[in-house]
């Protein structure tokens, strides 16, 4: 297949990550972007405007024939998108489906790999908050990709003029990878508002437990990406302070048993990584 920008793409579902994604590739003439079909015209249209190409339309029977189609829609949606789509006819050999879910494989892309449609997934491991901002800096995101050989043929050039690093993943492990990203991105946040309420229930004001928090944060993350998790762990369990693991997990289950009980299962955690050692 042709990667380059005669490779046409539609985008079905073009919110933050699908607008962005299709905004890099036509900046860098990776592709011609055809169709954006979301569910109202008037989001198409916006979508659009952001991309700088593409015919914005809202319903599949508009559609026209493309050699990508990108499924950026929520998990939940992408089996049924891939069913509208094979029923559509524009789907078969010569094109590729791919969807951007992090947790699922392409494998559930079923209904158009039965029209001899190539698949794949693709999940650039970035926050897509900031549209804007991430287009600007997308050189470099890493991308978790998965699918069989014919469309991986066709993404990896296209990605790679963008500036995508690529990191092969295995259909099998996609939910394990996908954990991982809750477990660096998600969860974080939650242990960082449980830090804070900590804070506020120690009598410290809600936005001055923010400031206390920012430099450990900050500092901490750092340490981990430079010196790898294990290195950069310190505190009452690195150093085998028991006694003083034991008076926090009281008073946190005092403050809060449902807390208290996420301090105990973080304790084994870091235990474990501090043996590690």
């Amino acid at each position: 297949m042709n990667t380059s920008h005669t490779t046409t793409l539609t985008i079905l579902g073009a919110g933050r990550l699908g607008k962005t994604l299709a905004r890099v590739l036509h900046a860098h003439k990776a592709v011609t972007i055809a169709d954006i079909l979301n569910r109202s015209q008037s989001s198409a249209q916006q979508a659009a405007h952001f991309i700088g190409a593409g015919r914005p339309v809202d319903a599949f029977e508009q559609l026209t024939p493309a050699t990508v189609f990108l499924l950026a829609v929520p998990d939940d949606q992408i089996a049924l998108c891939s069913t509208q789509l094979a029923a559509s006819g524009l789907a078969g050999p010569g094109t590729v489906v791919l969807h951007c879910s992090g947790a699922l494989d392409s494998g559930i892309l079923q209904a158009v790999v039965a029209t001899g449609a190539a698949v794949a997934s693709i999940h650039p491991i970035r926050s897509f908050a900031d549209p804007q901002s991430v287009a600007a800096s997308f050189a470099g995101t890493c991308c978790g990709v998965e699918g069989d050989a014919e469309a991986m043929a066709l993404l990896t050039p296209m990605l790679t003029r963008i500036g995508a690093r690529l990191i092969p993943l295995r259909a099998e492990s996609k939910t394990l990878y996908h954990a991982a990203a809750v477990f660096a991105s998600n969860y974080l946040v939650s242990v960082l508002s449980v830090a804070q309420q900590a804070y506020v229930a120690a009598g410290i004001p809600a936005e001055v437990a923010l400031e206390l928090l920012t430099p450990l944060a900050r500092e901490t993350a750092e340490n981990v990406f430079r010196l790898g998790p294990a290195s950069a762990l310190t505190g009452p369990i690195a150093r085998g302070d028991t006694a003083t693991v034991a008076r926090q997990l009281q008073a946190v289950q005092q403050w809060d048993q449902a807390y208290g009980n996420l301090y105990e299962q973080l304790a084994a955690a870091t235990t474990r990584l501090a043996a590690s050692r």
